[in-house]
């Protein structure tokens, strides 16, 4: 996966060369401000390239084009430089930042329409517009606002149910149909910082080496692989430091044997339900991935065009770098497309064993129709 130890989990929108726009950063260009903002992972706020502040290390930094695309992703404009109010240079962003406005301002849900006209551009320019500058549609914008206004909520202290009226939840059924798989867990565990929440686990031997499936009630949470239990079991509760993380092998058997049957050549587990947290365009790569048919393959570019984005390919590649269950959501079907397997989460030579595998399974499953006939 292109460039995913330095940037998984992000989902900026590529395009611009980024050591142009790092130096930009270092220079504290002001001619760049309005063309792109820049956050850092460590502190969670992102700013305008010519900031005062003091700069961060580049393996800390992701770039967004407009600021509505950093918010997306969980970060806080910065106080000092207050990027939002830099010129912006792309038209398209323009747009974009005024219906953005509409849409933070406004309790009731907007129709697209509606949305357009008060921006002044037509449906199809805007949609376009939003899916360009941020990945998403502006009702799955509005979506991603709402469920971050919320957590912002449970986070001060407020109540569940208090919280989800006062962000424009129509009713707590409403809610959790919103937030699933989401918040990883429920909003009442959400507001206790993951406290009660239950997560078991088990690790078992696979033709790939340790497997570890976890889930809560709500269904499968993890799936890792790796050569020790000790790491992936450490790594797990690091994921979850907050919730309560034990160990069930009898009550794990049926997800671990779902998950082998995946890797036997089972067939495609729609029915699997997954509890892991997921920005909007993680869940669409995610869907996308899980189209893909066993023993066949599709590059960065390929899924980064089906999603209506055709430069995000390296956003592609970072969504599939956060994927967290392992073969469920078969990351290892999407390649380099000059043909290079690109990275894997859990070790590229699994990633060959597994194409290989899938590979071989599809040519026997031909010859096998052929002798038929």
């Amino acid at each position: 996966m292109l460039m995913a130890q330095t940037t998984a989990g992000s989902d900026r929108v590529e395009g611009i060369d980024e050591r142009s726009r790092w130096r930009a950063v270092l220079a504290r260009d002001g001619g760049q401000d309005g063309r792109f903002v820049f956050a850092v992972r460590s502190t969670g706020i992102y700013c305008r390239p010519s900031c005062p502040a003091r700069r961060p290390r580049r393996e800390h930094v992701v770039f967004f084009e407009v600021p509505e695309a950093a918010e997306l992703a969980g970060y806080r404009s910065c106080r000092r430089c207050r990027p939002r109010e830099a010129a912006r240079s792309d038209p398209r962003a323009d747009v974009v930042g005024r219906a953005c406005r509409l849409l933070a301002g406004e309790s009731a849900s907007w129709r697209l329409p509606a949305l357009a006209r008060a921006s002044g551009v037509s449906p199809r320019r805007l949609l376009r517009a939003f899916k360009h500058t941020l990945g998403v549609t502006p009702r799955q914008y509005a979506e991603a606002r709402r469920l971050a206004a919320f957590k912002g909520r449970l986070k001060k202290g407020d109540s569940v149910t208090g919280a989800l009226y006062e962000v424009g939840y129509g009713s707590s059924s409403r809610l959790y149909e919103d937030v699933q798989g989401r918040l990883g867990m429920t909003p009442a565990a959400y507001r206790r910082g993951g406290r009660g929440l239950r997560i078991a686990y088990t690790v078992a031997g696979s033709p790939l080496g340790r497997l570890l499936v976890a889930a809560t009630e709500r269904g499968v949470a993890a799936v890792s692989l790796g050569d020790s239990d000790a790491l992936l079991e450490s790594s797990l509760r690091a994921e979850y430091p907050a919730a309560e993380v034990v160990r069930d092998d009898v009550g794990m058997k049926r997800w671990v044997g779902a998950v082998l049957a995946e890797l036997a050549g089972g067939g495609p587990r729609e029915d699997l339900p997954l509890d892991v947290q997921a920005t909007a365009f993680q869940h669409r790569v995610w869907q996308e991935l899980r189209a893909i048919p066993r023993g066949q393959t599709r590059s960065y570019s390929e899924i980064a065009r089906r999603l209506g984005r055709p430069r995000a390919a390296r956003a592609v590649a970072r969504a599939c770098a956060s994927n967290r269950v392992a073969l469920v959501v078969p990351c290892h079907r999407v390649v380099e497309a000059g043909g290079g397997l690109g990275g894997y989460r859990w070790g590229v030579e699994r990633k060959r064993a597994l194409l290989a595998r899938e590979g071989g399974e599809a040519v026997s499953a031909v010859k096998k129709q052929t002798r038929r006939r």
